[in-house]
């Protein structure tokens, strides 16, 4: 149940009669409505309010629920004078009277931020049929229906589309009741409420709507005991807010607890059997070495070596901790330029980190350009199918595989591992490089978090040996699914 619900619920009991006892010597409703009637006919000879058409009988068939004996149902005109505000739009000026509309009622207050000024002597004149005093009620009427505010003035202002609440002169009808009443009924004259685009109550709906009336000190005694419960409804709120956020981040909390686990040697086991990272390491180099001698990629400056400083938490003896640039060669890609038509067209997939699907393949893109881009800005070389892409400016991290050829923009590289067995390590840094590109060096940020190609290099990759990469990956894809399930079931 959330908060509103229980707030409901207490409105529901209170206007029933439920939330407290009724005492015999409180007398009942049916004297204050007499003594109501004798103050607003007393009002109407003295020309203070104006003689209302005759209200028709309250029948059977349109009361909704019953009420304790002392209570009467009445229609809201019987008790109270309900006028509204000005239905004309004044002229507006830069200094004057506040002009408020139903906009400006929010959440049991009158917002006067981006409240629209009138004249001295506009607002003089709708004041004369709608003054607005203390202890009156606003009810809007118009668009948001609902929002009542019981005034509490701290400056004079005017009213526009909104009913006007009035307490007949020494009646003793509680106000705080009624405002009560609206809070909870507000929902159901909204669905009574008519127009189309921009639904609304008339004046006569409202004159006319039901309320169940109680003694006047069971009245106090009602409002009294909400305002006491109404703290521990709050409270309610804040704990329930807290738990709907802890479910809500609960799933990717446990996915990043599993990947923080594996990265860390702690979802598998390790297996002596297992050829340990260092020897994967000396094959990778190998590789690396052989691909440059044949001339396939270039000779890069040796990397740092890492220090003790660096490492951000402990792994198995048989892990090592190695740079990304030390097992990987990457690619970073171009944009043709937009201002060249002749760049862009139907010929070859260009893909943009919109195009990318977080641990997903990419199966097509939204962009694709021109073979004349292909050749002058790509020299031909479309990065193929299978090929790992990572984002690595302001959205850093995301990961997709390529289930198609293309050619990808200048915020996504494209990652080749080293090693003949290059598809199993590109399955490992597909699942873990998410949480990876959060470590390391970020420095030369451009316009928020990002890397660039000497912290891509630079980035600490802890690996582990070749099977038991094989393992993890195989072990998170039988365990994602779940917490997936479960933010889908959390999102609907």
């Amino acid at each position: 149940m959330k908060a509103q619900d229980l707030k409901n619920s207490i409105l529901q009991l209170a206007i029933q009669g439920k939330l407290v006892e009724q005492r015999e010597e409180e007398g009942t409703a049916k004297e204050l409505i007499e003594k109501i009637k004798v103050e607003k006919e007393k009002l109407i000879k003295e020309a203070k309010i104006k003689k209302e058409k005759p209200l028709p009988e309250i029948t059977e068939d349109e009361i909704p629920f019953d009420i304790p004996e002392s209570w009467e149902w009445v229609r809201l005109s019987e008790i109270i004078d309900v006028r509204d505000g000005t239905h004309d739009t004044p002229k507006y000026v830069e200094m004057g009277i506040p002009l408020v509309t139903s906009k400006n009622l929010k959440e049991g207050n009158i917002d006067f931020d981006n409240v629209k000024l009138i004249s001295l002597e506009d607002a003089e004149k709708i004041n004369m049929r709608s003054g607005v005093d203390n202890g009156d009620i606003l009810f809007a009427m118009i668009g948001s229906i609902g929002n009542p505010v019981l005034v509490k003035k701290i400056r004079e202002f005017s009213i526009k589309n909104m009913a006007l609440l009035k307490p007949i002169k020494n009646s003793l009808f509680n106000m705080e009741y009624l405002l009560k009443f609206l809070q909870f009924e507000q929902e159901v004259m909204k669905k009574k409420a008519a127009g189309g685009v921009q639904s609304f109550v008339s004046l006569t709906f409202l004159r006319q709507y039901l309320i169940p009336i109680p003694p006047v000190e069971e009245q106090k005694r009602i409002v009294e005991k909400i305002e006491e419960l109404m703290p521990y409804v709050e409270k309610y709120d804040k704990a329930y807010t807290e738990v709907e956020e802890l479910n809500k981040k609960f799933p990717e909390d446990m996915q990043k607890s599993i990947l923080q686990y594996a990265i860390q040697g702690k979802l598998v086991e390790q297996r002596e059997e297992d050829e340990t990272a260092e020897e994967l390491y000396q094959k990778i180099q190998a590789e690396k070495e052989k691909l440059i001698k044949e001339g396939k990629i270039k000779k890069t400056k040796p990397l740092p070596a890492i220090t003790e400083e660096e490492i951000p938490f402990y792994i198995p003896q048989s892990w090592k901790w190695v740079r990304f640039g030390e097992i990987v060669n990457f690619n970073m890609g171009k944009t043709p330029p937009r201002s060249e038509l002749k760049y862009w067209n139907e010929a070859y997939n260009w893909i943009s980190i919109a195009d990318m699907i977080p641990n997903g393949y990419i199966l097509e893109t939204k962009e694709k350009i021109s073979e004349g881009a292909l050749k002058e800005k790509f020299n031909m070389s479309l990065v193929p199918k299978g090929t790992l892409l990572m984002s690595f400016k302001l959205t850093v991290g995301r990961v997709s595989i390529l289930d198609i050829d293309a050619v990808h923009n200048e915020a996504i590289i494209s990652i080749y591992p080293y090693a003949d067995l290059d598809k199993l390590i590109r399955n490992y840094l597909f699942t873990m490089l998410p949480l990876l590109s959060t470590y390391g060096d970020t420095k030369g940020a451009i316009k928020g978090k990002t890397l660039n190609s000497t912290s891509l290099n630079n980035l600490l990759i802890p690996l582990p040996p070749l099977d038991e990469q094989k393992r993890i990956v195989e072990k998170i894809e039988e365990i994602l699914p779940y917490t997936k399930q479960l933010i889908k079931k959390i999102n609907m």
